[in-house]
């Protein structure tokens, strides 16, 4: 690509050059080459940052921070309460739209757009009914945050314990991916079980056998169970 008359001026000035030596070919190639190792250089020295893997780690402490929060009133706020109070901070933390397509599987392709939407709001409410079903009480349990952890892939695992008052603990590692920049779980691993998988292996099963109405038929009676 030929460098304009702007551009040969601007370079001249960077290398305190006279055009003409600039234009030398050669001299050009040698002078870029050493520019670009010199900013090559630059940018490895600098430090990784540590925000992106601070900012992970805020999402899952924000999640168990509300949880917290909700089984501590549990009572008090009654199953809707729960209900209103997590949603926000439920459909913030998780990528649902993400969750919902890989736990259709290869059947995702097969739903109309307006299908795939009504599955990921129905989807997401079942999300949410089932925290707020869950966490309905409280005695004395908290969080702790033990790690983050790159994975080969890109993703972060943020690996923590739900400590219970008779100081038994579990394994709660969550794996979180980026979408536009802000993390965002797609996977819980409770004492290593998988929560995506089990979804994947439960839902795409129910669809072969009972298609896409009867999926969603059985999943809004689960959310309707937990109604009461």
């Amino acid at each position: 690509m030929p460098v304009s008359y702007e551009a040969e001026g601007t370079w001249c000035k960077i290398f305190n050059m006279p055009r003409r030596k600039f234009l030398n070919s050669e001299f050009r190639a040698r002078s870029f080459t050493r520019l670009a190792m010199a900013l090559l250089i630059l940018t490895l020295s600098l430090p990784a940052e540590a925000s992106d893997t601070d900012s992970a780690v805020k999402v899952v402490e924000k999640l168990h921070a509300v949880l917290l929060d909700v089984m501590k009133q549990a009572k008090t706020l009654g199953y809707k309460g729960r209900y209103q109070r997590l949603a926000p901070v439920v459909t913030s933390s998780y990528d649902l739209p993400f969750i919902s397509r890989v736990v259709v599987g290869r059947y995702w392709s097969r739903l109309s757009p307006e299908q795939q939407e009504q599955f990921i709001n129905t989807f997401t409410k079942l999300s949410v009914a089932t925290y707020a079903n869950q966490f309905a009480g409280y005695s004395g349990e908290r969080f702790k945050t033990l790690s983050a952890e790159e994975s080969p892939r890109g993703q972060l695992i943020i690996k923590t314990i739900l400590i219970k008052a008779n100081g038994e603990e579990i394994a709660l590692d969550y794996m979180l991916h980026q979408k536009k920049r802000q993390w965002r779980i797609i996977n819980v691993i409770a004492q290593g079980v998988s929560d995506l998988s089990l979804k994947r292996a439960q839902y795409t099963s129910y669809l072969k056998e009972n298609g896409f109405d009867g999926l969603l038929q059985k999943i809004n009676q689960k959310i309707q169970s937990y109604e009461g």
